[in-house]
């Protein structure tokens, strides 16, 4: 371990002074499968509640991978199943196998630099952390907060 070499993402050139250019209204938001939950326990309305996070519009985005996800938790996870089937939710499509959400949701991000990632799972925000220039927006404190974004948004600041 002493001599291995660790490949380090170089920050695209969207980065430029560490402000991400592709972010902007109306905001581009990933959701994950335990966003969905987190936001039942809570009582959250998800597309309210993004709205006052970000005071602006937000489209939410469900890949199939987090939508197979929550129907493979089974009926205990009925309610989030429903709230992911609102026609109010932008559907992705995967083409990859495996219905792991999480790979899914990095690679999406990697690719493209628009996405604000909505989750709570400890795991893939910290794998988030190391791709530059993604917010994610979490939950805290009975309401929907985000780190990572550029002080000109309307972010609360924590």
């Amino acid at each position: 371990a002493a001599g291995a070499v660790h490949h380090v993402d170089a920050p695209s050139s969207q980065l430029f002074m560490s402000y991400n250019s592709e972010l902007g209204p109306p905001y581009h938001v990933l959701v994950d499968t335990n966003f969905i939950n987190f936001s039942i326990q809570n009582k959250l309305d998800i597309f309210q509640s993004m709205l006052d996070c970000l005071y602006a519009k937000c489209t939410a985005y469900l890949t199939d991978c987090v939508v197979a996800e929550l129907e493979k938790l089974g009926p205990k996870f009925r309610v989030a199943l429903k709230i992911a089937r609102d026609e109010r939710f932008e559907r992705l499509p995967c083409s990859h196998k495996g219905t792991y959400a999480d790979d899914c949701l990095v690679k999406r991000v990697q690719q493209a630099k628009c996405y604000i990632v909505a989750t709570c799972d400890r795991d893939l925000r910290r794998r988030l952390r190391r791709v530059p220039g993604v917010p994610i927006m979490y939950i805290r404190e009975r309401q929907y907060s985000i780190e990572r974004m550029p002080e000109a948004f309307g972010a609360p600041r924590l």
